[in-house]
């Protein structure tokens, strides 16, 4: 059991704010004032309340802590080390390029399991590792350390109703109302009874405490764990800086390290009053049982040459064979699931399919904390409301998260739902991730066959659907290798290659007909991989055809298809000429928007002669 004393506590949250202190002076940025409003916190959660193994971060049932005021690092890299993980001596090479110790936490640590320091998002990361620990049958709590200037962010309150809903009461979040932010006071203050009364509001077990009490502290932590069938928000009202005369509740400090003068005056106040936590006890993680899940094999497909089925309705399709094989499978939907498809999962794994409502920022967030315990989340919705979630997104690359992300309804191959639905945007968002790889089926087998590679792909990956049927044109044996491409007409006396993607994929077809009536033929090309895009096949295909390569897409000139060719191309010499979306679309008939924006087979057929004759 755990040894700590209060008093002990108390010196342990001081040692926390030397550190914090020293280790961003000797960096020269930092955030030290922020850090010691969390100390006293931080020092209870990680010397007396948590449950966990601090020589094995990665254990499946260590209680977990999120630091959502990502900028407080250096406190949660003190603790760590007092912790034992590793030498303090490390702490010194805060924020340097050859460290781990990142000016905000990052995955590259083990005891981090999300990126944080994008404010706002460490709650919802928080939910999906509380959702995991259940789906699991493991007993670890989750602890969400919040600043009081980051709950103004919506997806906080996302967050906080989906918690409710599920009745998280594993879940804890504790907001450091410090009450100053960045450039000025937060819109609260210290007024913890308006924070009191919202949490409350999305039914929340809500405590008030002063977070520099030990005792209050300790007491708040224990009575959530004696809450059952909600989560508990505990509000600490904390003084920035705390501990230190010079420092504490004022204003523009904020994000300032201390001058090596400053420093030596700071730690003369806290070195009398400090301890390392050198012997104290910390009490480890209940065992667990080894629960080994078989994988079945997966399910074949099925479909016949021109049946007409939707890319949505087959990776629907696909996510519920991959359901059968891949136990770690776990669905999440934004109320869109009768759209998605993803209805079809939530009928066969009722207990590994999530509703998250129209709240995409959380949806996305969610899937980073599922996917930091070991699941395979994915999560999807209409294209163009993907884009709403994009820092999330961008976040969960930095967490180097195993995300799956499925953007429905892309392009104006929408029809008459007008451009607020159309996800015209969405290639350009994810093809700039570190390390994403990018999917766009055309048909039903590709479809499911890209939803596979999808799935084992360790990594963000993205699939864009569409809404139309369209006809299947592959044999349901086709494989379908990430950077990959399939050439779908090709011949000796090929002028041009046209390369397409999903729904302009058949446009591409309709000119390769049209085109040889008039004596002129072309490559088509099924360019599939957005990213990583088949250099060496589109190199090939180029070669053949008098190096005159034209793109069509439906999506933005920026960012999408057509970039990704010409970046694949131009090292060459190749110049590539490219169809897309240009103006701002309105609502109609499909097959009016592919023509009147530029995509449809008319256009392809034009621009080859423009280019060839």
């Amino acid at each position: 059991m755990n040894n700590a004393s209060a008093d002990n506590l108390k010196a342990i949250a001081n040692q926390l704010r030397i550190h914090s202190i020293t280790s961003t002076t000797a960096a020269g940025s930092g955030h030290p004032t922020s850090c010691m409003s969390a100390a006293d916190i931080v020092a209870v959660l990680f010397f007396h309340t948590m449950r966990y193994d601090p020589k094995n971060p990665k254990h499946p049932n260590n209680d977990r802590f999120i630091l959502s005021k990502g900028h407080a690092a250096p406190v949660l890299y003190a603790a760590w080390a007092e912790a034992g993980l590793f030498p303090v001596e490390e702490l010194a090479k805060l924020r340097n390029i050859d460290s781990n110790l990142e000016g905000h936490p990052t995955p590259r640590l083990d005891f981090v399991d999300v990126a944080t320091g994008s404010l706002g998002q460490g709650l919802s990361a928080g939910v999906g590792t509380a959702l995991a620990a259940r789906m699991s049958g493991l007993s670890y709590r989750t602890y969400v350390l919040l600043g009081d200037g980051e709950i103004a962010e919506g997806a906080v309150w996302e967050a906080a109703s989906l918690a409710a809903v599920h009745q998280l009461d594993t879940l804890v979040a504790i907001v450091d109302v410090n009450r100053l932010g960045q450039s000025a006071a937060t819109a609260f203050g210290h007024d913890l009874e308006t924070y009191k009364r919202r949490f409350e509001a999305f039914g929340w077990a809500v405590q008030t405490i002063d977070g520099h009490s030990i005792p209050e502290i300790i007491n708040a932590l224990e009575e959530a764990k004696r809450t059952k069938g909600r989560p508990t928000a505990i509000l600490a009202r904390t003084l920035k800086g705390a501990g230190v005369s010079f420092l504490e509740d004022k204003p523009g400090w904020h994000g300032k390290p201390l001058k090596k003068d400053e420093m030596e005056k700071a730690l003369e106040e806290l070195r009398p009053h400090a301890k390392s936590a050198e012997g104290i006890t910390i009490t480890p993680p209940p065992d667990i049982a080894e629960n080994k899940q078989e994988k079945s094999p997966l399910p074949p497909i099925s479909y016949e040459i021109g049946q007409q089925v939707a890319t949505r309705e087959a990776f629907g399709s696909a996510l519920v064979r991959l359901g059968a094989a891949e136990p770690k499978l776990v669905v999440l939907d934004g109320d869109v699931q009768n759209s998605t498809f993803t209805e079809k999962f939530a009928a066969a794994y009722p207990s590994r399919f999530i509703e998250c409502y129209i709240a995409e920022q959380n949806m996305v967030g969610v899937a980073a904390g599922l996917a930091a315990r070991g699941w395979i989340p994915v999560a999807a919705s209409f294209a163009c409301f993907l884009t709403r979630a994009a820092d999330q997104i961008r976040m969960a690359g930095i967490s180097m998260s195993n995300l799956k992300l499925c953007g429905s309804h892309a392009g104006v191959s929408i029809g008459e739902d007008g451009p607020s639905q159309m996800g015209l945007e969405d290639l350009a968002m994810m093809r700039a991730l570190p390390d994403s790889v990018v999917l766009y089926p055309c048909d039903a087998v590709s479809a499911e066959r890209l939803t596979e590679e999808m799935v084992a792909y360790k990594g963000i990956a993205y699939l864009r659907t569409s809404r139309p049927k369209t006809p299947v044109i592959y044999d349901s044996k086709e494989q379908f290798p990430i950077g990959g491409s399939k050439v779908l007409r090709s011949s000796d006396s090929d002028r041009a290659t046209v390369v397409a993607a999903g729904i302009t994929v058949f446009e591409a077809l309709k000119a390769h007909e049209e085109l040889a009536k008039r004596g002129i033929n072309i490559r088509v090309i099924d360019a599939y991989s957005v990213k990583p895009i088949d250099t060496e096949g589109l190199t090939a295909a180029a070669r053949a055809t008098n190096n005159i390569v034209i793109t069509v897409e439906d999506h933005y000139p920026e960012g999408g298809l057509g970039e990704a060719v010409a970046a694949a191309l131009s090292p060459l010499g190749i110049c590539v000429h490219r169809l897309a979306v240009t103006g701002l679309p309105r609502s109609g008939k499909p097959e009016e928007l592919l023509d009147r924006y530029g995509i449809s087979a008319r256009h392809i057929v034009e621009a080859v002669e423009r280019v060839c004759c």
